[in-house]
């Protein structure tokens, strides 16, 4: 016990010091990552200072240490929060307050949830099934909009007021093809945009746009012509949309119409 409250008045301490001289005035960084590297560089820095009483550097001090130290372990740490939850009948996971949507496929299963500072881990089994930027507000609700593209395309008359898909924010090619799809082909057109959009379940979504743009751009406005495009763009191969580059497939000729053959076909005369 006494061993305890002497390591945590270090810890405390250096937390401390490392406040007063590495983080007045207050630093900004865009990252949590950027704010440590910056910490792991003021700390090399300090190492080759000699502290009051020793006869060497910190660092020389920290080689020593090591060299008696045991190694780490093989499996890394994860400074995490782990908990166990369960995903709702709206296909989302509560934690701290604050809740998480996972694919549809996992409503009303079991699952293990990872805090981290910035992200949120969610898994079933051996699967990690989500990821999100963390919240630390109240009451917030977490969406990726791909969770629930699968239910939606069942259930397509939805689509319009489906809160996940809010405020999404795809570039504007996407809603120029779900224009010309709905369109040309109404509900059905409607089903075949979210199938473009289920694309994002494989592929990443630059690669989907870069496809999106290339259809629109040739007039191909379907969901295989997309899909093609996309599967070329990864095995960097070019596109073949060109029916004349596929002499297997059937040609149909249209003759001029023949007022003599209508009226044989009128007689009963036709083939």
């Amino acid at each position: 016990m006494v061993r305890g409250q002497w390591t945590s008045g270090k810890v405390e301490g250096l937390v401390g010091y490392s406040r007063r001289n590495f983080m007045v005035p207050m630093p900004r960084f865009a990252n949590w990552g950027a704010f440590n590297d910056y910490l792991e560089e003021q700390c090399c820095k300090r190492q080759a200072d000699i502290l009051r009483g020793h006869q060497i550097s910190i660092g020389e001090r920290l080689e020593a240490d090591l060299a008696a130290m045991q190694d780490l372990p093989a499996a890394p740490f994860e400074a995490c929060d782990l908990r166990s939850g369960q995903v709702t009948s709206t296909s989302v996971v509560r934690y701290r307050g604050n809740d998480y949507s996972v694919p549809v496929a996992y409503g009303h299963r079991e699952v293990w949830i990872k805090g981290f500072v910035d992200r949120v881990v969610i898994g079933c089994a051996a699967e990690v099934i989500a990821k999100h930027h963390r919240s630390y507000a109240t009451g917030d609700m977490v969406f990726d909009p791909i969770h629930y593209l699968r239910l939606i395309e069942r259930k397509i008359m939805s689509f319009d007021q489906a809160a996940p898909l809010q405020n999404w924010g795809l570039p504007e090619a996407f809603a120029t093809l779900q224009r010309l799809l709905e369109a040309r082909q109404g509900k059905a057109g409607k089903r075949e945009y979210v199938q473009v959009l289920r694309l994002l379940e494989r592929f990443e979504l630059e690669v989907l746009h870069c496809a999106v743009r290339d259809a629109l751009q040739m007039g191909a406005i379907s969901f295989d012509a997309v899909k093609h495009l996309v599967l070329c763009r990864v095995d960097r191969r070019p596109p073949r949309l060109d029916l004349d580059l596929y002499p297997f497939l059937p040609r149909t000729n249209i003759a001029t119409t023949s007022a003599a053959t209508y009226m044989s076909l009128l007689a009963g005369d036709g083939p």
